[in-house]
């Protein structure tokens, strides 16, 4: 127990129309100290903190600030009173300017109008002040900026508020290894600023990096507390109840790999260039490399969404002309695309149709009896069951699941098409580590039903544990083959080009 908390929240209980959200969960948090607050989607992670920061009111149980109980009646009370929380999914106004965002309905007046100047140097400062300018102007559009940046502008807008304690819920989920850096440099100077920091994450690379104590929260209550980060097989026990050794699926035997079913031979276009490539049945095939390496490139190439201008590409021996994702889908090329909320959902639908919408819409452009190639109803209700989509019912608006959950339910819709080749971007970012487990060995079966499958991921532990075959990608090519026993440091220096091109 800390001395002196900045926060604390003393026997919080929380209950929704059927659901207990919360049962008598303590939390808190110093003065310079970075808790790491961990648990499955659903654990009640996110309600706690909404309770925290305002949108909540606990049925029963107290929040303190600096030893005073607060009852907070909205978050803009909770910001006032300190309590900052950047959401993993940004609250920034892309059309305006970063210090526009920073200053947003608090902008400094002069003479009854806004001080531009007055707005610009204040963000300057704190851009420099913990060195989170990375290269932002204030001037620069919001919309301008890429995924890293726009994380360090939500980070800088609550320095900029003065905050005693600042909650990051999964900060780094679209971040490099490289950005992640950056962020974690911050994190030990806001840290070192006396700064309190609830820190939500799934990779429990990042609690052992980052956290000095480390909560975990399952099914609404505390299942355990450590003053000291343990080893992460611990806190994943905690977590789900079981060891991570069995999150990763044993590889795929020799006599598992099967035929070609994919082959590229000189594929170029803007983005890539000179890619030889072999896609096996039965094989799971890991594509790493920095951001902007071509990994998500070639995938979209693949998939007819940023076409190849010059190569030839074959399924099963067949040449295959694919200029557009309508191609690669009669070619039998299925796509989970890295960006749920953009490219991914229909949040007014419900989570069946999201899941059959897919397969519907397939099974039209195919015609005939092309419906036969996807599962019906009662099959998708099965496979959203094997993922462990938690959702009252699947009746139930998309747009009320947790992002986890969002991001199952998309799994599903993708497995219900019975590809040859399936390709998955990202597909774990923002999970949970048990839907992690659940996606892994998914994927796994799916290889060993005959598919060819793509991971692109930035996750180094996931590629090295999931794959079968790593390809590393740096300037738009491939520049090295490794196998499964490779080391990240290896992936690394491939990706960076400090090491000469490696094969398996």
């Amino acid at each position: 127990m800390i001395e002196a908390p900045v926060f604390e929240m003393q026997a919080i209980s929380k209950s929704f129309p059927g659901v207990r959200a919360l049962h008598e969960v303590s939390f808190a948090c110093g003065k310079g100290e970075v808790h790491a607050l961990c648990g499955e989607n659903g654990a009640g992670k996110s309600t706690l903190i909404k309770i925290l920061s305002g949108v909540y009111r606990p049925d029963s149980g107290a929040v303190l600030i600096d030893g005073t109980e607060q009852h907070f009646g909205h978050p803009q009370e909770a910001l006032l009173a300190g309590i900052s929380v950047i959401y993993q999914e940004f609250s920034l106004l892309p059309e305006r300017s970063v210090a526009q965002n920073l200053f947003l309905g608090r902008e400094p007046l002069r003479n009854g109008l806004i001080d531009n100047r007055a707005m610009i140097a204040e963000t300057r400062r704190v851009l420099e002040l913990f060195g989170v300018r990375h290269g932002i102007a204030p001037e620069t559009l919001v919309a301008d900026l890429d995924v890293a940046s726009q994380q360090m502008v939500e980070i800088a807008k609550a320095i900029s508020l003065n905050a005693k304690v600042i909650v990051m819920d999964e900060p780094t989920a679209a971040l490099n290894e490289a950005e992640c850096d950056v962020l974690f440099a911050l994190v030990d100077r806001l840290r070192a600023s006396g700064t309190a920091i609830v820190y939500i994450t799934h990779r429990m690379r990042e609690v052992a990096r980052i956290a000095d104590r480390v909560t975990v929260l399952k099914d609404g209550e505390v299942t355990a507390r450590f003053d000291q980060v343990p080893a992460p097989e611990m806190i994943v026990r905690a977590m789900v109840g079981r060891d991570i050794s069995e999150y990763y699926p044993d590889p795929a035997k020799p006599d598992e790999i099967g035929a070609d079913i994919l082959t590229v031979s000189g594929g170029a276009n803007h983005a890539v260039h000179d890619i030889d490539l072999t896609l096996r049945a039965g094989e799971i095939v890991g594509f790493a490399g920095l951001q902007g390496a071509g990994r998500t490139a070639l995938a979209m190439a693949l998939f007819g969404a940023l076409p190849f201008t010059s190569g030839r590409v074959t399924i099963d021996g067949q040449h295959m002309d694919i200029k557009t994702p309508r191609d690669a889908i009669r070619a039998g090329i299925g796509m989970l695309p890295g960006d749920r909320k953009a490219s991914g959902l229909v949040l007014m639908q419900s989570v069946r149709d999201n899941g059959m919408l897919t397969a519907r819409s397939f099974a039209r452009l195919l015609g005939g009896n092309g419906a036969n190639r996807f599962i019906d109803l009662s099959g998708m209700d099965a496979l959203l069951d094997r993922m462990r989509v938690r959702a009252p019912s699947y009746e139930q608006e998309m747009r009320f699941l947790s992002g986890g959950n969002q991001q199952k339910a998309i799994v599903a819709r993708w497995l219900a098409l019975k590809p040859k080749v399936l390709i998955f971007i990202e597909p774990t970012r923002g999970i949970d580590v048990d839907a992690k487990a659940s996606i892994y060995h998914l994927m796994r079966d799916l290889a060993r039903a005959g598919t060819a499958v793509m991971m692109v991921s930035s996750d180094l532990p996931e590629i090295l544990g999931a794959s079968d075959r790593i390809l590393v990608m740096r300037d738009g090519r491939i520049v090295g083959e490794f196998g499964r026993s490779a080391s990240e440091a290896e992936l690394m220096l491939a990706a960076t080009g400090e090491a000469a091109e490696v094969a398996a």
